[in-house]
């Protein structure tokens, strides 16, 4: 009778246990994490971080982790030092990069440019992480070659490491003087909704 007794009771404590480990396995499931690696466009400048088109993509992709790692300044190469810890500290399914305006405005070499970008996205995807660029314009006062060679390079290296390419960023706000900041580089908060609703489509294409 004991052992009996015993079946029933482990039976009828099955569905207590499944439904028990079914919240285990909840709890312990990740949620899909973004990461994005940029510069002064994605870090807010000259506003809040709440302001900036960062902190409203969070909001727009509720279930998604949004882990902002952009630095106001940035270059391909100081991202490229700190990707590393990145990566192991948020183990992030898509890598959004954001970066490039500033080695163009200090006259770095193309070919550095490309090559870091280069680096960047392959660590990324090493990583277990898919890689959207977003690609960059410099102003038309470093030479019309240059300027012409570093936007380009945002496409060849997406072609060479297979990532995703998404519009430009600031499309329709560049030349809005309304719309940027009195250095004429940055967006202001009334830009950054225009901004999220530039690269949001591509952003959803990557999301897994």
């Amino acid at each position: 009778m004991q052992t009996f007794s015993y079946l029933v009771t482990a039976r009828r404590s099955l569905p207590t246990v499944f439904f028990l480990l079914c919240l285990a396995a909840a709890s312990h499931a990740r949620a899909t994490t973004l990461l994005v690696l940029g510069d002064s466009i994605s870090a807010a400048y000259g506003m809040s971080l709440e302001q900036g088109w960062v902190s409203l993509l969070a909001t727009e992709l509720p279930d998604t982790e949004v882990v902002n790692a952009s630095i106001s300044g940035e270059t391909t190469g100081g991202a490229l030092r700190r990707l590393p810890e990145l990566l192991e500290r948020h183990r992030p399914d898509v890598v959004l990069i954001e970066l490039g305006g500033n080695d163009g405005l200090r006259g770095y070499p193309i070919k550095t440019l490309r090559e870091n970008l280069g680096s960047l996205a392959t660590l990324s995807q090493e990583a277990g992480a898919r890689v959207l660029l977003l690609p960059m314009h410099i102003p038309p006062n470093y030479g019309r070659r240059y300027s012409e060679s570093f936007h380009q390079s945002y496409a060849e290296v997406a072609d060479a490491t297979d990532s995703q390419l998404a519009p430009f960023i600031l499309d329709g706000i560049a030349t809005q003087a309304s719309l940027m900041q009195g250095d004429g580089i940055h967006p202001r908060p009334e830009a950054q909704r225009q901004m999220l609703d530039n690269v949001l489509p591509a952003i959803r294409e990557v999301l897994p």
